[in-house]
């Protein structure tokens, strides 16, 4: 019966498996077709003709690299201030005494339940006169605010840690920010490996953000992606969205494989108090 129920529960998890894959699969398949074979009927389900010869029309339609770069500018920036300031505004949360703490923490756990699309408009003019359009100053200035579902991560991990790291530290003369560098931030490192996943991902997956912002030139490659690989008629290459959409999510798949099991752990140990 336990082997029965133990089976049952492994089909469920492969089919769900191969459910969730079979987008990225097909796109991996689309990647290695012929142009000729995505408008033959019936549809080729295997490339009959394997080339690679769509990644390097990905590379050479527009500068791939060039954008490249720009979306790891803002991705690697924005995840590493908008982690430090989680970390730091979690910590106080967590350890620091202040009037009226609880009800601050309840209206920024709010804040996560307001759209983005609502805070697109004020956004836009807001940077609009302070100059700041067709710059990389407002994804540091992102950063900087932190983001309330990393704040909140980073206050239930600090919950959880020993009170008497604090006072020894107090003991011997440190004050919290000191006792935040060197005692409490270097132990959250599962909490900074799932920040980091989070924020480089909401960064580099932005499309609207970009678009809003930035020109043609300084604009990232999710929106070179949508807008880059059209033909002389004007219609989309599909072989080279796939090919470029293939290459595009490598970034995200190494930061994953490095950083999974920081990633894994600390989900499953910030939400124990």
């Amino acid at each position: 019966m336990v082997f029965t129920r133990r089976g049952a529960v492994y089909m469920v998890l492969v089919a769900l498996l191969v459910l969730f894959l079979s987008p990225f699969g097909w796109l991996l398949i689309t990647a290695f077709k012929d142009p000729s074979e995505l408008r033959a009927f019936p549809i080729h389900w295997w490339p009959h003709h394997p080339t690679l010869g769509n990644f390097k029309q990905a590379l050479t339609t527009f500068d791939y690299l060039g954008y490249t770069r720009n979306s790891l500018t803002i991705s690697v920036i924005y995840a590493g201030l908008i982690t430090l300031a989680s970390a730091w505004a979690g910590f106080g949360f967590a350890r620091l005494d202040a009037p009226g703490k609880r009800p601050i923490f309840g209206v920024l756990l709010a804040t996560m339940m307001l759209p983005q699309v609502i805070t697109l408009v004020p956004t836009y003019l807001m940077f609009a006169k302070l100059d700041l359009l067709n710059t990389y100053v407002p994804w540091v200035l992102w950063g900087l605010c932190g983001a309330p579902y990393l704040i909140f991560l980073f206050r239930q991990f600090f919950s959880n840690m020993p009170k008497e790291l604090e006072e020894a530290a107090i003991v011997d003369g440190c004050g919290q920010l000191r006792i935040f560098w060197r005692i409490f931030l270097p132990q959250s490192w599962p909490v900074i490996a799932t920040s980091l996943i989070l924020s480089f991902t909401w960064a580099w997956g932005d499309y609207i953000g970009p678009a809003l912002l930035l020109d043609s030139d300084r604009t990232t490659l999710a929106v070179k992606l949508a807008t880059g690989y059209l033909n002389d008629q004007g219609a989309p290459m599909n072989n080279a969205v796939a090919a470029g959409a293939v290459m595009y999510v490598l970034p995200v798949l190494a930061l994953f494989l490095i950083m999974q099991r920081g990633f894994v752990s600390g989900i499953a140990t910030s939400g124990l108090k």
